[in-house]
C-alpha cells in the first residue's frame, strides 16, 4: 500500500496537550480548557444510516413488477421468433433447446433481480423504524457492570500497523469486563529473519497497548473506587453527591490522552486516517462533549449514582486485559490451516485453567518424528496454572484488519439482552468501507462492500441473517449448543478437538449461521454502521477474497432444509420468502455466474436475443445505482460495479467448479495465500488473461454482428465487451497484468 497524503500527523493533531503523567490536587484545572479538532474527513458515512423516504420503498417494489413484466414480454417475443424460424424451416430441436435454456437462464438472474429488490424493501423498513439507543440508556443497562467479554482477533501474517489499529479499537471498547486475545496463527520459528522480525513485532503489540492504558485505566479507577466511598458515606469525606468539577476534569482527562494518542498517531494511508479520527478522535469528542453538557449544567454536585455512572463509564472505556496466543505452539490443539480451527483452539479451552507441559515423544531418539512438544494439560488442583482462560459471557470475533467504532460493544450487547432477544445467538453490523482509497479497485470493491451492507441489513427483516465473519458478538451459550466434539491422534497423543465453527468450507461464519439456526437461535443486524474493514488493494488480494466468497455455498444449502425440518419438529413456522432469500445468499454466485456464462454465448445465435431482455436488467440497475448514492456513492459509478463484476467472472467461475469438486471428493480446502510481488498480491495468470480475451472475442461477435446488422446483438456484444476490457485495463492494469503473467512462467518453469 503506498504512502499517502497524511505523511505526517496532521498540523491540527499536533498542538494539543500532552496527556497529563500525574494527577495532583486541582489536576483538572489545568485541562478544563482543553479542544479536540474536528474530524479530519468529511466523506466519513455516517454511523446511521438516512432516514429512506417513503416513495423509495415503492420505487423498489415497482422495480421489481417491472423486471417480471420485462422477462415476460421477452419469453413472448423470443418464442414467437422461434416460431417463424421454425415454420420457415431455419430452427430444428437444437434451437428449442437453446430457447428454453436463454429463458431459463433470464428467469434465474431476473429471480435473483426480484430478490435483490425485495431484500432491499426489507432493508430500507428497517432503516426507516431504526431508534438509536441514547446515552442515558446505555449507562442504565450496564450500571451493573456483571457482564464479560473477550473479544478473538484471529491473525495471519498480517502487518504489525494493521493489526494494532485493530487492537487498539477493540480495547477502547466500553464494557463492564474486557479481555482481548490476538490469536497468532503464524508458523511459531520461523527460519526467514524478516518473518521473524514482522512476527516479533507483532507478538509484541499486545504488551504495548497494555502498557499505555495501565496509566488512565489506574488513574480512573482510583479515581472511581474515591467516588463510591463518598457515596457511600466511608472515609473523611461523606456525602451523597459527587463534584461535578472533578467529573469534568476526569472526562477532560480522558478527552486529552486520546487526543495525544492521536497526534502521535504516524497517518500513511486512508485506513489509519479513519483509524485517527473515527476511532480516537471520535471517541475524544464525545468524552469532552460529555464534559461540556457537565459544564453548561451549572451545579456543583451530581446526585452520588449519576456521578458514579459517569466516572464507571471512563473506567469501562480504559480498563481492559491484553493477551496473545499461539495455538500453534501447542501439540495439544489442532493445526487446521484455517480461521475456524484458529477461534475454535481457544474458545475449547474457556473456563478452566491450564498448565504448560513439555513432552517427549518418539522412542528412539534418531527417529525423524521424535521431539520434545509442548502441550496444554488441565491443571489440577496441586498445580499453579500457567493460563487461566475464562469463560466470558459474549465472545466478539474480529479480523485482524478491521475496526471497530467506540461504542460497537454496548450498543450490541444491550441489543442482545433487551426482553425477547435471548434466543438471538449472533449480533452484528456488517462492515462497510472506508472512503478515501488511492486506487479504483480499492474503491469500487469498497462500493460493493457498501452495497452489501445494505443487503444484509434487509434480510434481518425476514429473519434470514447470515454471519459476516469479519465482526461479530455472539453469545457463548449458542456456540455450546452447536459444539462438536472429536478425538483426533495428534504428534503428542490423542487430542479432543472441539469444533464450535465450522471449518468443512472456506466460508465458515455462513455454515456456522445455519447450524445455529438449526437449533433455534437466530442471527441479528443492528441498523447502524459500527464496523468498518479494509477492502483489498490489488488485483490478486481481491481473487483471493472473492474466489473464497465463491467457494462452499452449494456445499451448506442442503443446511437450508435441515433447518426448515428441525423446525417442524420443533412445531415452528418458517416463512418461503426466508427460504428463498437464504438459498439465494448461498447459491447466488453460482446460478448468476453460470448465467451470464450462456447470455455470453447469446450473440451466435442472434434471433435469441430480443431487444426486451435489455429491460429485464434495466430495473436491477436502475435501483442499484439508486442505492450506491444512498450509501454515499455516485450514481454513474453502478457502471464501475458492473465492470469489476465482469472482470471478476472467470474468478467467480472458479470458486464454484472449487465448491463443486469439494462436494463430490468431500475433502476439506485450506485457505492458501497466493505469493507477493513487489508488495503486492500477484494474481494467477488465467485471471488476469481471461478477463481481456473476453472483451477481445466479445468485440469480434460484435463486429460481425454489425455486418449482419444484428443491432440487439451488436448493443449486447460491444456493451460486455467494453466493461470487460476497461474494466481489466482500469482494475488489473496492463503492466500488473504483464509482471503476473511473467511471474507465473517462471514459477512453472522454475518447477
Amino acid at each position: 500500500m503506498s504512502e499517502l497524503r497524511l505523511a505526517q500527523p496532521p498540523p491540527a493533531l499536533k498542538a494539543q496537550v500532552v496527556r497529563p503523567r500525574a494527577a495532583p490536587d486541582h489536576w483538572y484545572a489545568r485541562v478544563s480548557d482543553h479542544s479536540v479538532p474536528p474530524p479530519l474527513r468529511d466523506d466519513h458515512p455516517s454511523i446511521l444510516h438516512a432516514r429512506p423516504r417513503a416513495w423509495w420503498a415503492a420505487f423498489g417494489w415497482c422495480a421489481a413488477a417491472a423486471t417480471v413484466a420485462a422477462w415476460l414480454a421477452a419469453a413472448l417475443h423470443t418464442t414467437t421468433n422461434l416460431r417463424h424460424e421454425f415454420e420457415s424451416g431455419r430452427a430444428g430441436v437444437i434451437d428449442v433447446v437453446a430457447l428454453v435454456a436463454v429463458l431459463t437462464t433470464t428467469a434465474v438472474l431476473g429471480l435473483s433481480a426480484v430478490t435483490y429488490l425485495v431484500i432491499r424493501a426489507g432493508a430500507l423498513a428497517r432503516l426507516a423504524t431504526h431508534e438509536r439507543a441514547d446515552r442515558l440508556h446505555l449507562d442504565a443497562h450496564f450500571s451493573g457492570g456483571e457482564q464479560t467479554m473477550t473479544v478473538l482477533v484471529p491473525s495471519y501474517a498480517e502487518e504489525p500497523r494493521v493489526v494494532r489499529a485493530t487492537l487498539w479499537s477493540a480495547a477502547l471498547q466500553e464494557f463492564p469486563s474486557l479481555d482481548v486475545v490476538l490469536l497468532l496463527d503464524d508458523q511459531p520459528n520461523p527460519s526467514d529473519p524478516g518473518v521473524r522480525a514482522k512476527l516479533d513485532r507483532t507478538r509484541a503489540l499486545a504488551n504495548e497497548i497494555q502498557a499505555e492504558l495501565n496509566e488512565p485505566a489506574r488513574f480512573l479507577a482510583g479515581a472511581l473506587a474515591t467516588a463510591e466511598a463518598k457515596v457511600a458515606g466511608r472515609g473523611l469525606a461523606t456525602g451523597r453527591t459527587l463534584s461535578a468539577r472533578r467529573i469534568e476534569g476526569l472526562y477532560r482527562y480522558a478527552s486529552g490522552w486520546l487526543t495525544s494518542m492521536a497526534a502521535a498517531e504516524e497517518v500513511h494511508d486512508h485506513v489509519d486516517e479513519f483509524f485517527v479520527d473515527q476511532v480516537i478522535l471520535a471517541l475524544a469528542r464525545d468524552l469532552n462533549d460529555v464534559a461540556d453538557e457537565i459544564r453548561a449544567l451549572r451545579t456543583f454536585d451530581l446526585p452520588g449514582p449519576l456521578g458514579l455512572a459517569r466516572i464507571r463509564r471512563l473506567v469501562n472505556i480504559f480498563s481492559v486485559t491484553l493477551d496473545v496466543f499461539e495455538r500453534k505452539r501447542y501439540a495439544s490443539l489442532s493445526h487446521e490451516a484455517n480461521k475456524a480451527m484458529n477461534l475454535n483452539s481457544y474458545i475449547g479451552l474457556m473456563g478452566q485453567s491450564w498448565v504448560e507441559e513439555e513432552v517427549w515423544v518418539g522412542a528412539h531418539p534418531l527417529d525423524p518424528a521424535a521431539g520434545v512438544f509442548e502441550v496444554l494439560r488441565e491443571c489440577g488442583p496441586r498445580n499453579t496454572p500457567d493460563r487461566v482462560v475464562r469463560a466470558p459471557d459474549y465472545i466478539l470475533t474480529l479480523d485482524a484488519d478491521s475496526l471497530l467504532v467506540p461504542d460497537y460493544c454496548v450498543r450490541l450487547v444491550r441489543e442482545l439482552e433487551l426482553p425477547g432477544n435471548e434466543r438471538v445467538a449472533v449480533i452484528q453490523t456488517p462492515y462497510s468501507s472506508y472512503r478515501g482509497a488511492p486506487s479504483a479497485l480499492e474503491r469500487v470493491a469498497g462500493m460493493t462492500t457498501d452495497l452489501q451492507h445494505l443487503q444484509h441489513q434487509g434480510r434481518t427483516a425476514f429473519d434470514a441473517t447470515f454471519w459476516v465473519g469479519a465482526n461479530a458478538v455472539i453469545r457463548t451459550a449458542a456456540l455450546d449448543d452447536i459444539v462438536e466434539i472429536r478425538t483426533e491422534q495428534g504428534p503428542a497423543g490423542p487430542r479432543e478437538i472441539r469444533t464450535y465453527i465450522q471449518d468443512r468450507t472456506v466460508i465458515e461464519d455462513t455454515e456456522s449461521s445455519m447450524d445455529l439456526v438449526a437449533k433455534g437461535w437466530s442471527l441479528h443486524n443492528y441498523a447502524e454502521r459500527l464496523s468498518y474493514s479494509a477492502t483489498p488493494a490489488d488485483f490478486g488480494s481481491l481473487v483471493v477474497q472473492r474466489r473464497r466468497w465463491a467457494n462452499g455455498g452449494l456445499i451448506i444449502m442442503p443446511k437450508v432444509l435441515e433447518a426448515v425440518r428441525g423446525r417442524r419438529l420443533r412445531g415452528e413456522r418458517t416463512r418461503a420468502l426466508e427460504v428463498l432469500i437464504r438459498a439465494d445468499y448461498l447459491g447466488s454466485i453460482a446460478w448468476t455466474t453460470t448465467g451470464a456464462l450462456l447470455l455470453l454465448m447469446i450473440p451466435t445465435a442472434p434471433w435469441l436475443l430480443s431487444p426486451l431482455m435489455f429491460a429485464i436488467a434495466l430495473p436491477y440497475f436502475a435501483t442499484m445505482a439508486f442505492d450506491l448514492r444512498y450509501s454515499g456513492h455516485r450514481v454513474r459509478d453502478v457502471f464501475a460495479v458492473f465492470a469489476l463484476n465482469m472482470v471478476l467472472l472467470p474468478v467467480n467461475v472458479a470458486g464454484v467448479l472449487k465448491s463443486m469438486e469439494q462436494a463430490v471428493t468431500r475433502r476439506k480446502i485450506p485457505f492458501a495465500r497466493t505469493p507477493k510481488v513487489a508488495d503486492r498480491v500477484a494474481a494467477p495468470a488465467i485471471f488476469v488473461l481471461t478477463p481481456y480475451l473476453l472483451g477481445i472475442v466479445m468485440f469480434v461477435l460484435a463486429a460481425v454482428a454489425a455486418s449482419n446488422r444484428h443491432w440487439p446483438v451488436l448493443g449486447f456484444a460491444a456493451l460486455t465487451g467494453a466493461a470487460v476490457l476497461i474494466g481489466s485495463v482500469v482494475f488489473v492494469g496492463t503492466r500488473t497484468a504483464l509482471e503476473d503473467i511473467v511471474a507465473a512462467l517462471r514459477q512453472r518453469m522454475g518447477r
